[in-house]
């Protein structure tokens, strides 16, 4: 037999990195089949069921023979479908023919850092922000650049701040909002001065992470990059249907890209995944153009929910909650515990049956903050603060 210590990985895989969420689920559904109660305040992902008319649609399309390969691309029915929504909902005119579908959002992070990391080269991306893209950046050989989030600022960055971590190496810049794992939402204010400097910096391209842009609160309202005609050129943009929809099993985002990327991203896509399963895409046609009755609901439950996980997190001796402006997430200061991240987040979960993710899963900046995803009921919510406090 052969000796598996001999064989030799490529190096770029002890740079690759993971997403936390799902060890911690994985832990938790262990110690449940262990008998624990255990509620799950980790995963990001809506405790919603997909709504029924889209489900339907997949049905349909599956009884109606939709089952082989599609366009690269996507169908073309969904990305005109995608682009009059970008156009109903950001009051921007795109090319469908400048539209990617991909199965979920992180090929587009992927395809994003590939098209422009390399040893040498420089990515400055949020932090704390969603580990998979410091990950790739190292996967990548360039070198991951943090763009600080602030809690005074409500975990916007400073555009200012974020500017002058730009470099002749720098190629691109990752931004996100509303944000996973603060629930920050950056100020449309901020995002003019942002999109104004880098009309300054030609050399650097942007990946507007926008998976939340539904998902906002107290009439905020989303500020997205495609609203910049100058950046336009160098600007691509994520998102889809998992977090709105309730369908993160169904593996399916877009992503918008200038007409100079997309044969590039076109040609990753064959090489990596072929194309998105068809009767999926059907079903997203659906949800676009369908009744929105379904996300009016979810949207009206999450609000509930944030101001409870809020008010609870402040009850709590140590904790600190700014209340986040969009996205299922909230990120509270528990530097007041004087028990680090990592170690709060492991005896939440060992002794009050509680999953949680470490701030630290997020970058070096999360260490003294912890994330709550309120994708979860009211009851639980309350039961799982009862939880804490106890052992605290």
């Amino acid at each position: 037999m052969n000796n598996p210590a001999s064989l030799v990985l490529a190096s770029g895989m002890s740079r690759l990195g993971t997403e936390s969420a799902f060890e911690v689920l994985a832990r938790a559904k262990a110690l449940e089949e262990q008998g624990r109660s255990i509620i799950n305040l980790g995963i990001g992902q809506p405790d919603f069921q997909t709504p029924q008319n889209i489900v339907e649609a997949a049905v349909k399309a599956l009884r109606d023979g939709h089952h082989g390969y599609t366009p690269a691309n996507g169908i073309r029915p969904l990305r005109e479908a995608v682009a009059a929504d970008i156009a109903a909902r950001r009051g921007v005119t795109v090319d469908p023919d400048n539209i990617l579908v991909v199965p979920g959002g992180k090929p587009t992070m992927f395809f994003a850092v590939l098209m422009f990391g390399e040893p040498g080269a420089e990515i400055i991306y949020p932090n704390p922000g969603f580990p998979i893209y410091e990950s790739v950046i190292n996967y990548s050989g360039a070198t991951a650049v943090p763009m600080p989030l602030h809690e005074k600022n409500g975990f916007s960055f400073s555009a200012e701040e974020v500017l002058s971590l730009i470099t002749p190496k720098t190629r691109l810049i990752i931004v996100n909002t509303p944000a996973n794992p603060t629930g920050g939402v950056v100020p449309k204010a901020e995002m003019d001065k942002l999109a104004a400097g880098l009309e300054k910096h030609p050399h650097v391209a942007i990946l507007s992470d926008e998976i939340y842009s539904r998902m906002l609160y107290d009439g905020r309202e989303h500020a997205t990059m495609l609203a910049y005609p100058a950046l336009r050129d160098r600007l691509i943009l994520l998102d889809g249907w998992s977090k709105t929809y309730a369908m993160t099993g169904w593996r399916i985002g877009y992503s918008v890209w200038p007409a100079n990327l997309i044969g590039a991203a076109t040609r990753l896509a064959i090489n990596d995944h072929s194309c998105v399963n068809a009767p999926t895409q059907l079903a997203a046609i659906e949800a676009l153009t369908g009744p929105q009755d379904e996300v009016d609901k979810m949207m009206a439950a999450f609000a509930e929910r944030r101001k409870v996980i809020v008010d609870e997190l402040n009850d709590i001796p140590g904790f600190n909650c700014t209340e986040p402006g969009g996205a299922f997430y909230a990120f509270p200061n528990i530097a007041g515990t004087g028990i680090g991240s990592k170690a709060l987040q492991d005896r939440l979960l060992n002794e009050a049956g509680i999953a949680t993710v470490s701030g630290t899963s997020f970058g070096r900046f999360g260490e003294g903050y912890i994330r709550f995803s309120y994708a979860n009921s009211v009851e639980n919510i309350r039961e799982a603060m009862a939880r804490i406090r106890k052992i605290l």
